[in-house]
């Protein structure tokens, strides 16, 4: 049996954040329509107290490597299209294979 495992970093500026109350309200915005919407693991996990950068993480397993990758790639351009006051920065992906 083999295991693929889709881990995702996305980065995100965003410019029309002003405080951390903002910025806290967009990614918890962000992380619960992904959760909703995606069989997906998702959390903020840098750049915590920084206001004008969020950066995520994404992480899909699957028994398939593209169809892990082919996940990523879907939350990520459903990501990018709902950051309201900002804008998608670095995205970084790496698949991971466990088993035979």
């Amino acid at each position: 049996m083999t295991i693929a495992i889709g881990a995702a970093r996305v980065g995100l500026y965003l410019e029309g954040s002003f405080s951390l109350k903002d910025k806290r309200k967009v990614v918890r915005s962000i992380t619960q329509r992904v959760r909703n919407q995606f069989n997906v693991g998702i959390a903020e996990v840098e750049d915590l107290d920084d206001q004008r950068v969020a950066t995520l993480a994404v992480v899909c397993v699957s028994n398939s490597s593209a169809h892990a990758d082919e996940m990523l790639a879907t939350v990520i351009r459903f990501i990018e299209s709902r950051v309201e006051i900002g804008v998608l920065a670095e995205v970084e992906t790496e698949l991971i294979h466990l088993g035979g």
